[in-house]
């Protein structure tokens, strides 16, 4: 008698630790349940800007990046702020700006003419997008999108010689500034580290559409970019997920 008394109390217990467990696992809900659950992240993103066809003078090639020139065009770091709503399992939409806070500069813009200047060109792309995600496996999701918006193109020219005078006298800076429309397409894959936090990398191919007339300033500087012009980028993103419900 005391053996099976004994038998039946490590049952009751062996029961009870299965339907804790069993409760446990349905309070934590699985990736696959994250993932598709809807939701909205909050992403940074950093990265590498490049225009191959693009560079900002004949005696500037291949941009400045941590890595070293790339190509023959321009090409620069770019880091930006994304904001992604998941509206069902397989689909989302967001919108985000991107910009190059470190502009690739030539210093030797005179040239032959003997004055000392230095010309810079700064990128700003805010837009929305769409992701289409057909892959995924457990925790990592393969995405797909397409994304518009506009583009703003800054060509700053900066005269580094002469003395200093008040400003309302006028400054040794210039800035020519075209406006295009921006269109590209994307792919990349996002990884859910923890409930909330999710690491990413994607890559872009844009096409930006600008007028095809350059705006110049009275002295003779001009806008560097025309028409059409194609600019890739590869980043990297760091994202907080916030569910919906």
């Amino acid at each position: 008698m005391a053996v099976i008394c004994k038998f039946a109390a490590a049952l009751a217990c062996a029961l009870a630790w299965s339907a804790g467990a069993r409760a446990d696992e349905a309070a934590t809900p699985s990736y696959e349940t994250l993932l598709s659950r809807r939701h909205t992240v909050a992403m940074l993103q950093g990265g590498i800007i490049a225009l191959p066809g693009a560079p900002i003078s004949t005696s500037q090639r291949g941009g400045n990046t941590p890595f070293g020139s790339i190509g023959k065009g321009d090409a620069t770091v770019e880091a930006g702020v994304n904001v992604i709503f998941r509206v069902e399992r397989d689909w989302s939409f967001g919108a985000g700006v991107l910009f190059g806070p470190k502009p690739t500069s030539d210093t030797q813009y005179g040239g032959t003419s003997g004055l000392a200047r230095t010309h810079s060109r700064s990128y700003l792309v805010w837009g929305v997008e769409g992701r289409w995600l057909p892959l995924r496996q457990r925790y990592v999701e393969g995405w797909l999108g397409l994304s518009a918006g506009e583009v703003i193109l800054a060509d700053r020219f900066d005269t580094d010689v002469g003395t200093s005078r008040a400003a309302i006298l006028g400054s040794r800076q210039v800035t020519v500034r075209s406006e295009g429309f921006a269109t590209g397409l994307q792919v990349g894959a996002d990884w859910l580290i923890t409930e909330h936090v999710v690491v990413g990398i994607s890559g872009r191919g844009n096409l930006w559409l600008l007028p095809s007339e350059q705006a110049c300033t009275p002295i003779g500087d001009c806008a560097t970019l025309s028409g059409a012009v194609f600019a890739f980028e590869l980043g990297l993103s760091v994202g907080y997920r916030i569910p919906l419900f």
